[in-house]
C-alpha cells in the first residue's frame, strides 16, 4: 500500500518574496561556468558579481528595518567558477577560480570589513578550478576538480590526500554521500547524457541513489536516477524542455525536494524523489519575474519553522537576489515533526586524519524545533577570526541630507578595484574621477568607491538627415584585423563587395540618399585586407590589399567624381597580405603596416621606400599600434604574446608578455598617458575580455583583467585621450561598451552602454573637434550599417549647459598638424603635439561659474504615505481628488446668467 500513498508535499505552495525583501542594486555575472554562482550559509550569501574574480557579500536576513548592504569580496585575479560554504562554520567560504588556485576566507560577521587577504590559498591546479565542496563530516576536507582531476584536501596541511584522475574528460561535478564515505562525480563525455555540454550531481536521501542532470541528443533537459551498485541503467528518467543554459540541481536530502533551475530561465520547477519506486513526482512550479543567473539552498536549520516552510531558494537574477520559499498549507502554530525531521547539526563529527584513517563517524542531529535552540555553534581553526580593527568598530557614516542615492548607486561594481589587488578596495577615491562632492557624496563613495563621471553617458543616433543611406554592396568580409572601413572629419572610405578591391568614399558633408548607379571608386585590384587616412592630409587614402602591396590614393578636394584607376604610389616589400595599417601619430609621412610574412615594416612616404623592419613574431599579428609619443609600437600577436618595440632602437621586441589565452583575434591600443597597454581579447572559454598592462612590465601580466560576454567578433577598442573613455564593440554587435580607465585601482569604471536595435558592421570615433561642444558632447562616431551610415553623439547630461564643461573637455592635441618629418623621426628627434582649448567664444567655463544656492528638496509624499493606514491613505486620495475637481459647494456658471423677469415672457 506504501506506493499509494499520497504524498505530504502535494499541497506545497511555491511564495516569491515580495519586492521589499529582495536584496536589490546588485550586477550579478553571467559567465558560464560549472558553478550556480550563488551560495548561502544560516547567515550569509555570497554570490559572483559582473567583475570577474569578486564575490558579493551580503546577510541572509535583514537586521531590524534597515536595508541589507552587500559587500563585494576581491577573490582572484580571474572569474570566480565555483564556492562553498562549510556545513559547520557559517563564516568560512572557500572559492576556486580560472586562475588555478582555491582560497579560503574568513568572513566578518555584519558591519565589520571584508579581509583583504585569504586566510589560507591551495594550488596553483595545471588549469583552472571548477568545483569544490566541503566534507559533510569532517572539518577541513575538501574536493576541488580542475581539469580532468579531482583532488580530496587536507587543507589544514595544505596537502591533497589523494588525487582520483580516472577521469576522461573535463569534471563537471564533484559532490559527498551524507555519510562522506562516497565522492560522486561527473564529466563531459559522460554516459550518463549524450550530450556531455554540462552536466550536474546530488546524491539523494538513499545512500546508494544519485540525482543527474543534463542533456539528451536532441539538446533536451533530462533528470535521472541512478543506483551506484548498477550504474548500467537509470532507475528513472525525465526530459524536459529544450533549453542552452545548463540544469541546476538544488537537493534537499532531508525532505527529498528537488529544485531543477535552469540557467536563463524564468521558472523553477519542484519534484519529490521518491526512493521506493524509484521515481520524480511533480509537486509545483513557480514561475519567476526575470531569468536565472544561479541558484542555490537555504541551509534547513535558517528556515522558517513554524510557518511550514520546508524549502527557500535565492533566485539570482542580473540585478537583485529573490528569495523564494516553498510552504505546505498547515496550522502554522504547532511543529509539524512530519516535515521536519531532525537534520545534521554544525559540530563535525571528526578531523581529516581520522577521517582518512577510516573513521566513519556521523554529525550529530539536532532538533527544528524552536524549543531546541540555539543549537550548539562552531568556529574552524582552518582560518582564524579575525581580530576587530579600530576603524571597524566605528559605525559607518550614513549619507544624510540632500545627497542623491542614484548618484553613488548608478554603477555601484565600478567602485570595485581589480581582482588582482584585493587589497586596494579601499575607500579612497581616486582624483581622476573628477567629481566634485559634498561631505555627505563623500561619505557614500568612502562605502561605493569612485565611480566614473562619465557613467550617465547618453549615446544617440543623431537626426537622419544627418545619414548616408542606399549604401549597396558594402564588403562585409574584410579581415578581422580591420576595423571594416575609415573616416576622417571629411569622408569615409568603405570598401565593397565588387571584384578589384574597389572602395567607395563618400562625403560627410553631404548626406543623404546615394543615388541607385554605381558610385565613382578607387580601383585597388586586389582585395582589400584594410585602409587608413593620413591624418595629416585629408585627401591621402592608404591601402593595404591581399597581393602585399600598399596603394595610397590623392582624393581630390571635391571628392570623388569619377572612377581612379592608378594611385599616387605603391609600396612593395612584404611578401604576404597585409595584416593592418597604422600612421605615425605625430611624424609626417610615416606610416607602419603588418602583414602574413610576420613582419612589420615602417615606411617613408615621402621617400615611397621602406625604412625600418621589426620581427620576433612567432605568428599571426592580430594588432599594432604606436604609443602617444610615437616612440614606441606595441603588437598582440596568435602566439600569445604582446610585444613593445622602439623601432628606432633594433628589430627585436623591447619587452613581452602574456597576451590573451584565446587565439581568436586580440587588439591593442595605448591608454592613461601611455602609461598602460589596453588588450581586448578571449579567455580559454572564448569569453571576450579586457586586460590593462603597464607599458613598462609587461612581463609580470595584467594589472586588472574584466571579462565581459561571450560573442564571437573581437571587441574594437576606441580610445579617447581626452577623456581616459574606451568605447568597445564588435562587428555584428548591438551593444557598445563604455568604461573609463585609470592606471590604478579599480582600473576600470563602467559607464552607460550605447544599444541598437539592429547589429552594425563597423563603428568608429571621429576627432575631438567633430564633437557639439555646447551639448556636451564628449564623443563623435560613425555607425556603419548594412546600407546605411549614421552618426552616433555620446553626450553627459548636464543641468548648466550654458557654460563650457571645463572638467569633461581639457585642452585636446593638434591632430591634424603634424610635429616632425619622417626624416626628423628617423633621424631621432622627438617632439610633443601642440594644444588647442575647446571653449566655443562667448562661453564661460564652469569652473568659474557663480555657485548656485542649493535646492530644498521635498520628500515624496510616498514617504508619508507609507505611515499611515489604508483607510487614511483612501481619505487623502478622495480628497485630493476633490480639491482637483474643484469645492463643491462653488456656485454654477449657469447660476450667474442674467434671464428675463416673468411679466416678460410674452404667450404665442
Amino acid at each position: 500500500m506504501s506506493r499509494f500513498k499520497v504524498s505530504k508535499f502535494r499541497h506545497t505552495e511555491a511564495r516569491p518574496s515580495r519586492r521589499e525583501a529582495w536584496i536589490s542594486d546588485i550586477r550579478a555575472g553571467t559567465t558560464a561556468s560549472c558553478g550556480n554562482h550563488i551560495k548561502s550559509s544560516c547567515h550569509l550569501i555570497a554570490f559572483n558579481s559582473d567583475r570577474p574574480g569578486v564575490l558579493g557579500i551580503v546577510p541572509l536576513e535583514s537586521q531590524g528595518e534597515d536595508k541589507r548592504q552587500v559587500t563585494y569580496l576581491g577573490c582572484h585575479s580571474d572569474l570566480v567558477t565555483d564556492l562553498d560554504f562549510s556545513p559547520f562554520d557559517d563564516f568560512l567560504l572557500a572559492t576556486g577560480s580560472a586562475d588555478r588556485t582555491v582560497k579560503l576566507w574568513r568572513l566578518p560577521a555584519s558591519g565589520q570589513a571584508l579581509p583583504s587577504v585569504p586566510g589560507l590559498v591551495l594550488g596553483p591546479e595545471p588549469v583552472q578550478v571548477e568545483v569544490l565542496h566541503f566534507h559533510p563530516t569532517a572539518d577541513g576536507v575538501l574536493a576541488s576538480a580542475a581539469g580532468m582531476a579531482v583532488k580530496v584536501w587536507d587543507v589544514a596541511k595544505h596537502q591533497a590526500l589523494t588525487e582520483l584522475a580516472a577521469h576522461g574528460d573535463l569534471v563537471q561535478a564533484a559532490v559527498w554521500s551524507r555519510d562522506g564515505a562516497l565522492l560522486g562525480t561527473i564529466c563531459k563525455s559522460t554516459e550518463a547524457h549524450k550530450n556531455g555540454k554540462d552536466g550536474r550531481l546530488a546524491w539523494t536521501g538513499i545512500q546508494e541513489h544519485l540525482v543527474s542532470t543534463g542533456f539528451n541528443q536532441m539538446r533536451e533537459h533530462e533528470v535521472k536516477v541512478w543506483d551506484t551498485r548498477h550504474f548500467s541503467s537509470a532507475l528513472a528518467s525525465l526530459t524536459l524542455d529544450t533549453s542552452p543554459g545548463s540544469l541546476m540541481l538544488l537537493l534537499d536530502p532531508d525532505s527529498g525536494l528537488l529544485i531543477l533551475a535552469g540557467k536563463g530561465e524564468s521558472r523553477l520547477s519542484c519534484y519529490e524523489v521518491l526512493p521506493q519506486q524509484p521515481a520524480l513526482s511533480p509537486v509545483t512550479q513557480c514561475l519567476l519575474e526575470s531569468v536565472l543567473r544561479g541558484a542555490a539552498l537555504v541551509p534547513r536549520r535558517a528556515l522558517a519553522i513554524m510557518n511550514c516552510e520546508v524549502l527557500r531558494v535565492l533566485q539570482l537574477s542580473n540585478t537583485a537576489i529573490v528569495p523564494v520559499s516553498y510552504h505546505v498549507p498547515r496550522k502554522a502554530v504547532e511543529f509539524h515533526e512530519d516535515l521536519f525531521p531532525d537534520t545534521a547539526g554544525c559540530v563535525p563529527a571528526s578531523d581529516p586524519h581520522a577521517w582518512w584513517a577510516g573513521s566513519n563517524q556521523q554529525v550529530q542531529k539536532v532538533s527544528l524545533h524552536p524549543a531546541h535552540r540555539p543549537h550548539p555553534s562552531f568556529t574552524s581553526c582552518l582560518v582564524p577570526p579575525m581580530e576587530p580593527s579600530l576603524d571597524a568598530a566605528q559605525p559607518a557614516e550614513t549619507p544624510v541630507g540632500d545627497t542623491d542615492p542614484s548618484e553613488g548607486f548608478s554603477s555601484p561594481l565600478s567602485s570595485l578595484a581589480s581582482p588582482s589587488t584585493p587589497s586596494s578596495l579601499g575607500p579612497s577615491l581616486s582624483s581622476t574621477s573628477g567629481i566634485g562632492t559634498s561631505p555627505s557624496q563623500r561619505s557614500l563613495q568612502s562605502l561605493l568607491g569612485p565611480s566614473s563621471k562619465f557613467r550617465h553617458a547618453q549615446g544617440t543616433v543623431l537626426h537622419r538627415d544627418s545619414h548616408i543611406t542606399n549604401l549597396k554592396g558594402l564588403n562585409l568580409t574584410t579581415p578581422g584585423e580591420s576595423d571594416g572601413f575609415c573616416a576622417n572629419r571629411l569622408r569615409v572610405a568603405v570598401p565593397l563587395l565588387s571584384s578589384g578591391g574597389q572602395v567607395a568614399v563618400l562625403e560627410l558633408q553631404k548626406p543623404g540618399r546615394l543615388p541607385d548607379t554605381a558610385l565613382p571608386t578607387l580601383q585597388n585590384g586586389a582585395a582589400v585586407t584594410d585602409l587608413a587616412w593620413d591624418p595629416f592630409d585629408p585627401y591621402r587614402l592608404a591601402v593595404g590589399g591581399e597581393d602585399a602591396r600598399i596603394r595610397l590614393w590623392r582624393v581630390p578636394p571635391e571628392g570623388l567624381q569619377e572612377v581612379l584607376t592608378t594611385p599616387e604610389a605603391v609600396l612593395t616589400g612584404h611578401t604576404e597580405k597585409i595584416y593592418s595599417l597604422r600612421f605615425h601619430p605625430l611624424a609626417a609621412d610615416l606610416l607602419a603596416s603588418s602583414s602574413y610574412d610576420l613582419t612589420i615594416r615602417i615606411w617613408d612616404l615621402q621617400a615611397r621606400a621602406e625604412q625600418l623592419r621589426l620581427q620576433g613574431h612567432r605568428d599571426q599579428i592580430f594588432s599594432l599600434a604606436w604609443s602617444p609619443s610615437g616612440q614606441h609600437l606595441a603588437t598582440v600577436c596568435k602566439d600569445g604574446y604582446l610585444r613593445v618595440y622602439e623601432p628606432r632602437g633594433g628589430p627585436e621586441p623591447l619587452q613581452e608578455g602574456p597576451g590573451p589565452e584565446g587565439a581568436r583575434g586580440a587588439r591593442v591600443v595605448w591608454v592613461c598617458d601611455g602609461q598602460c597597454l589596453l588588450v581586448s581579447g578571449f579567455d580559454s572559454r572564448s569569453e571576450r575580455q579586457l586586460l590593462l598592462y603597464p607599458a613598462e612590465a609587461l612581463a609580470g601580466g595584467p594589472l586588472a583583467v574584466l571579462g565581459l560576454d561571450v560573442a564571437p567578433s573581437t571587441l574594437l577598442p576606441s580610445y579617447d585621450p581626452d577623456t581616459s573613455l574606451v568605447l568597445l564593440t564588435g562587428k555584428g554587435d548591438t551593444r557598445v561598451f563604455l568604461y573609463e580607465l585609470l592606471p590604478e585601482a579599480p582600473f576600470f569604471l563602467e559607464c552607460n552602454s550605447f544599444t541598437s536595435t539592429d547589429p552594425h558592421k563597423g563603428f568608429i570615433l571621429l576627432p575631438k573637434t567633430e564633437c557639439d561642444v555646447r551639448e556636451v558632447e564628449f564623443a563623435r562616431c560613425l555607425r556603419l550599417r548594412q546600407t546605411s551610415l549614421e552618426p552616433v553623439a555620446f553626450r553627459l547630461p548636464r543641468v548648466r549647459k550654458e557654460f563650457f564643461q571645463d572638467d569633461v573637455f581639457p585642452d585636446t592635441t593638434v591632430s591634424w598638424e603634424p610635429v616632425l618629418s619622417a626624416k626628423a623621426w628617423l633621424g631621432g628627434a622627438n617632439g610633443q603635439p601642440r594644444l588647442i582649448s575647446l571653449q566655443p567664444p562667448g562661453m564661460s567655463p564652469v569652473s568659474q561659474a557663480p555657485r548656485e544656492a542649493p535646492a530644498r528638496r521635498v520628500p515624496s509624499s510616498a514617504i508619508y504615505l507609507e505611515e499611515k493606514s489604508d483607510q487614511q491613505k483612501k481619505e487623502e486620495l478622495l480628497n485630493a481628488m476633490v480639491a482637483k475637481l474643484g469645492n463643491r459647494e462653488d456656485p454654477l456658471p449657469q447660476d450667474s446668467f442674467e434671464g428675463v423677469d416673468e411679466d416678460e415672457w410674452v404667450s404665442g
